[in-house]
């Protein structure tokens, strides 16, 4: 029993540690590093529930992905849109995951209104939108 939380311990560490480097990748100078990065994360969100640890890291997380959204081209922007879709599921509808939603809505909508935004970047802003107010937007407009 012991030995099995033992290595239970050591493989979450091992999961937080790479992690939280791709989280630090996130703000390398390459765009081909942060497209890594995004897809390393959009990995984990979607296959393990991450929320205590991302609960922590939430705000370093969405200026990165504010950033991302901001100055990032094509393929890192839709990564980032869905990122911030699954980063949005694991914080759920909390007070953290609406004040998440709130500070990067104007942003989401920003794009959706850029008609030189690629279309896989307004889907992928749009699917964020949509998804993050719904479980997020605690005021019903």
């Amino acid at each position: 029993g012991s030995e099995a939380a033992s290595e239970q311990g050591q493989e979450e560490e091992e999961t937080e540690d790479r992690l939280k480097e791709h989280m630090d990748n996130l703000l390398d100078k390459s765009a081909k590093m942060r497209q890594v990065a995004l897809q390393n994360l959009r990995l984990a969100f979607s296959s393990k529930i991450l929320s205590e640890f991302l609960l922590e890291r939430r705000l370093m997380l969405t200026d990165s992905l504010e950033k991302c959204l901001k100055k990032g081209k094509g393929e890192e922007q839709a990564l980032a849109g869905t990122v911030l879709t699954l980063l949005c599921l694991q914080m759920g509808s909390g007070p953290e995951g609406e004040e998440m939603f709130h500070s990067l809505k104007p942003l989401l909508i920003s794009i959706l209104m850029d008609g030189t935004a690629g279309t896989s970047v307004r889907q992928s802003c749009a699917k964020a939108l949509g998804m993050c107010c719904y479980i997020a937007a605690a005021d019903l407009e």
